[in-house]
């Protein structure tokens, strides 16, 4: 991959979209493509067809998809499931018929089974039952992996797969309704903070563990094995460190710099109780993360407010 070819980003506005188009701005990499939604719609066929009839990339990041926390998979979940397919199956056939040199599909450690040994290694996929809460979801990314297995013994399409942990960053979804965890405990914290709350009220019994990457970690790990992976099987992308949700609500709190309490409702599902990845495949290769995960909170808030000051919504705290 040299820094003049064809790059494509799919989904380059998303948390890990713009995080990998971050890094390879950063390594030197100046003919990037992307497209809007309103530009190219990759739920549509002949839309996609046409971008890479007329723009012609030699590479393609696919990290576009719909995401979304517990709450939008349980109320959402035909969306979730036939969107997610329609981008897969659209972006990764274009790329083949049109003669891409690679592609790499970022999948999510949601297809492991629920109840999958820990630390979980990439053997374990459909090893047993998915957690319903998301299951929607994690089947059609197990599609999607599947398809570039399928495509590399059918085609020799050199497709590689990377299943990343629960990420966080700049770029992420704040909205409480949609959010994964990390990103609704900012908001909690801050607006309980700014309206000098009694409580916050953090879903579920705080108890299960969960394994956080910044995302620019991803998004170098994404340039990493895009350069020098071409397995058929897929890597996954983890830190390595897991924490209770308890825990990191307390942490969320504290680097917020909220004085209120915590309070669990524990009438709301927790999801899956435990869900660490085994990355000693990716870490073998040579890659490992930097970025720690107080460290990245600071610097998610501090993009949080820095989003919330720029739309004129709140002012700046300290």
């Amino acid at each position: 991959m040299n820094s003049t070819d064809s790059i494509f980003v799919a989904g380059h506005r998303g948390l890990v979209g713009s995080a990998i188009v971050r890094a390879l701005q950063a390594a030197g990499h100046s003919n990037l493509l992307t497209a809007t939604r309103q530009e190219t719609d990759l739920c549509n066929q002949q839309a996609v067809e046409r971008f890479f009839e007329t723009r012609k990339p030699a590479y393609v990041f696919l990290a576009a998809a719909r995401v979304g926390g517990i709450m939008a998979n349980n109320t959402r979940p035909a969306e979730f499931l036939t969107e997610n397919l329609q981008i897969q199956t659209n972006v990764i056939e274009a790329a083949r018929r049109h003669g891409v040199k690679k592609l790499l599909f970022l999948g999510s450690s949601c297809i492991y089974p629920k109840l999958a040994p820990q630390p979980i290694e990439e053997q374990h996929l459909l090893t047993g039952p998915l957690e319903p809460t998301n299951q929607w979801y994690a089947i059609a990314k197990i599609a999607g992996l599947k398809m570039c297995q399928a495509y590399r013994r059918q085609y020799g399409f050199d497709a590689i797969s990377l299943m990343p942990t629960n990420l966080y960053g700049p770029g992420d979804n704040f909205d409480l309704q949609a959010s994964h965890v990390l990103p609704a405990l900012i908001r909690k914290f801050h607006e309980a903070k700014l309206a000098g709350a009694t409580e916050v009220v953090v879903w579920g019994t705080g108890s299960p563990k969960r394994e956080f990457l910044h995302v620019d970690d991803l998004a170098s790990a994404c340039l990493f094995l895009m350069r020098s992976y071409d397995g058929e099987e897929p890597v996954n992308v983890g830190s390595g460190q897991e924490i209770g949700i308890g825990a990191l609500a307390e942490m969320v709190r504290q680097v917020v710099g909220c004085a209120a309490p915590i309070r669990f409702d524990t009438s709301v599902p927790d999801g899956t109780p435990r869900k660490l990845l085994d990355s000693s495949k990716l870490h073998s290769l040579g890659w490992a993360p930097k970025i720690g995960l107080e460290q990245g909170l600071r610097e998610t808030y501090g993009w949080y407010q820095g989003l919330l000051e720029q739309a004129g919504y709140l002012p700046r705290t300290a």
